[in-house]
């Protein structure tokens, strides 16, 4: 579970560096913001997705984007040193994000198989 924690923070750390939109003070504010996502996503995100369902069977499921961005846009407001620019710099940091979080689970995929 640490190891995913400081995965994520590495992961904050490339999406801001990356996303001239993003911006993260240094790696304890990327591990504060990977630790504070993840207790968000956690306990508030299954409620808006339950609370959702009518729009997101009609938008076919891209409304969970939505819903992923404004986690961000909360983390944010959250958490000091770390800064979005707006809307849609959180939907490309969540894009950017939900990736490299991609990369880094198929990376120790296949470390645990070897």
């Amino acid at each position: 579970m640490l190891i995913r924690l400081i995965l994520s923070a590495i992961a904050v750390l490339i999406c801001s560096y990356v996303l001239p939109g993003a911006h993260v003070n240094g790696f304890m504010t990327a591990l504060v913001v990977a630790g504070v996502l993840a207790i968000v996503n956690i306990l508030l995100k299954p409620i808006l997705v339950i609370l959702t369902i009518p729009i997101t069977v009609v938008t076919f499921g891209l409304f969970l984007l939505v819903i992923n961005t404004l986690m961000i846009m909360l983390v944010s407001g959250l958490v000091p040193g770390f800064d979005i620019d707006g809307f849609w710099w959180a939907f490309a940091f969540s894009l950017a994000l939900s990736l490299v979080n991609s990369v880094f689970e198929g990376m120790q995929e296949n470390n645990s198989n070897n």
